[in-house]
């Protein structure tokens, strides 16, 4: 059984890897050219380098793939309609990141709530100011998603004593990690409830400029918005006019329509807004966390078992 290892260039880049079944003969492919020569006969695509697009451009070569591993919780760059339509079961890396991305955002949260900016800019010119910050108990926030990570940030934010409400496919009540879950397509009568709103969906059609104008005028004036799911959900020239214009107090950006941004992106001189360089997820240890699921699922394939984290292809997420 062949498995390709797409986006490394040796199995010391992919940690704890070796230990793997005897019958499984390993090879990896970092370009196209690579790509192009191994997957004919590959039955297994482990995707290490989930913004890579090789796999797409020579599909036609895949005969023989029946299984895909990529190693993110989006899958949007592996999702094109050729692989979408196929037989070819998709996995991802979900749950992987989900604490990670919490503490990120509560750390975010913290530091406005706190002003430690000030705080830590007075420390660099010596300036011994008392100031009065605020508490974020009681603070109403709206995830914009409720797939694992979205429950996770309910989860850490409850636990302190912030209202958490969620946004998802359809409305409804009783769930065990939101007080409501809110219709995301009938938003407009109740985002001025909220003083953070949070988005972490994934890449759909349904999601492409999904935080546009409209969106960040019906927020208060006070909030914050974050997003931490795919840059592609915001309209950036409209999140830029909102904060100058004060139609929210702040902002902070994880992800881009386009990464890395340029040097020269109007974002980097935006007054309240935080960038921060798609690391949010990222933790010491994650890439052998991914690896262990993996082979966990590579044994369940093995076996002929049911698979964790099989994404639904038409849907574009694990459901």
């Amino acid at each position: 059984m062949k498995l390709l290892i797409q986006g490394a260039e040796s199995l010391e880049e992919v940690p704890g890897l070796r230990s793997l079944p005897e019958n499984i003969n390993v090879v990896c492919a970092s370009d196209e050219t690579s790509m192009a020569r191994e997957l004919p006969d590959t039955e297994i695509i482990l995707g290490w380098n989930f913004r890579s697009d090789e796999l797409k451009e020579h599909w036609s070569k895949a005969k023989n793939l029946k299984w895909i591993h990529w190693c993110g919780a989006g899958v949007d760059a592996a999702l094109f309609p050729e692989l979408r339509n196929s037989d070819v079961m998709l996995s991802n890396a979900r749950g992987i990141f989900d604490r990670a991305m919490a503490e990120t955002l509560l750390g975010y949260m913290l530091m406005v709530a706190k002003d430690f900016q000030t705080t830590l800019e007075h420390q660099k010119l010596k300036i011994w100011e008392h100031r009065i910050s605020r508490q974020i108990k009681g603070d109403r926030v709206l995830i914009v998603g409720v797939g694992s990570i979205g429950r996770e940030f309910s989860r850490v934010l409850a636990a302190l004593g912030m209202e958490c409400s969620g946004a998802g496919r359809r409305a409804r009540q009783g769930d065990q990690d939101f007080l409501e879950i809110l219709d995301s397509a009938k938003l407009a009568n109740d985002l001025n409830r909220f003083d953070w709103v949070i988005g972490i969906m994934p890449s759909t059609a349904d999601t492409l400029g999904f935080f546009d104008r409209c969106f960040f005028e019906q927020m208060k004036p006070s909030a914050h918005f974050i997003n931490m799911g795919r840059g592609n959900a915001v309209v950036e020239k409209d999140i830029i006019e909102a904060l100058e214009k004060q139609k929210i107090a702040g902002a902070m950006l994880d992800v881009f329509c386009n990464e890395p941004l340029k040097k020269d992106d109007p974002l980097w001189n935006v007054k309240n807004l935080f960038i921060s360089p798609h690391i949010s997820g990222d933790f010491f240890g994650f890439e052998e966390a991914m690896v262990d699921l993996f082979k966990t699922n590579l044994t369940e394939f093995i076996a002929g078992e049911k698979m964790d984290n099989l994404v639904d292809k038409k849907l574009g997420f694990v459901k």
